[in-house]
């Protein structure tokens, strides 16, 4: 059945608008494509199309390890790496639902003086750049002794991402509307019954697809986790600047770079679900 969806959708289509997709197809997965190869390269130099000397190759006659082999081993740290970026992402999300959830229904539901000065407030860490406020954080964290622990990053993670957060969960309330709500209003319901029983569960394919992206923004901040890490916290990114900072890409940073770029990979497929049109209008239940 899938197999005659896609004959017929491509019969559709005319000779400029495959090659529309294909440029588009290579646009996204065209960067990819190097990287894996020289995530497998021992010597790869210019002008030559693909290594003159492949990883598996150099493998056995090597002390050190290589390549994937050098990724999966303690020396580089991104089990490490990996586990303090998920670990930080997920508190991160989880406070920030906390923190945006009452804001977005203020904001998408009441009137009250100075409420679009508190929008523009809310952008300003989207404005301003990251290593002002990078800096500014770092000056007062040192003075506080957070800098290089986790709840410093925690905290300075927590900037940019509430405006994120604030935004969709505002959008998502302004859709929902109180008609549902007043209905189980008007059959008895109390306010913590509408609460558990209608607003949060027509709420929820919002609120895991907005949980979904501001935990992949938290697992890319670099700059903010640099300053503040203060080179104690090893997260993807950092590990990732630290070993392309000398300007080269050998086989290991290849590597580490396709694993940073796994978590926006996997959050991709698991929020199709929740973000399309179907879902918000459905829920859970369809």
């Amino acid at each position: 059945m899938a197999f005659k969806h896609v004959q017929s959708l491509s019969e559709r289509l005319s000779p400029f608008q495959k090659f529309y997709l294909i440029v588009i197809a290579g646009f996204i997965l065209g960067p990819f494509i190097p990287l894996l190869i020289q995530s497998f390269a021992f010597r790869w130099a210019w002008p030559d199309l693909l290594p003159s000397t492949w990883w598996l190759e150099q493998r056995d006659k090597s002390m050190l390890p290589l390549a994937w082999d050098y990724v999966f081993s303690p020396y580089s740290r991104v089990w490490e790496a990996t586990v303090n970026t998920v670990f930080i992402g997920s508190v991160v999300t989880v406070i920030c639902l906390a923190i945006c959830l009452p804001a977005a229904r203020v904001l998408a539901r009441e009137r009250f003086r100075g409420k679009s000065a508190f929008e523009f407030f809310l952008s300003l860490p989207l404005i301003v750049p990251e290593a002002a406020i990078g800096i500014a954080l770092l000056m007062i964290f040192i003075r506080l002794g957070l800098a290089g622990s986790y709840v410093g990053i925690i905290i300075a993670h927590l900037i940019p991402t509430i405006p994120y957060m604030v935004r969709m969960l505002t959008a998502v309330y302004q859709g929902l509307g109180r008609d549902f709500e007043e209905q189980a209003m008007i059959l008895g319901a109390n306010r913590r019954q509408i609460l558990w029983r209608v607003t949060l569960p027509m709420l929820l394919p919002g609120v895991v697809a907005g949980a979904l992206f501001t935990f992949l923004v938290s697992t890319n901040i670099f700059l903010l986790t640099f300053f503040l890490g203060q080179g104690q916290i090893v997260t993807l990114p950092t590990l990732l600047f630290s070993k392309i900072s000398g300007g080269t890409l050998d086989a290991s940073a290849a590597g580490i770079t396709l694993i940073v770029t796994l978590p926006g990979i996997i959050l991709l497929i698991l929020s199709e679900r929740f973000i399309k049109e179907e879902a918000f209008g459905k829920g859970f239940g369809n």
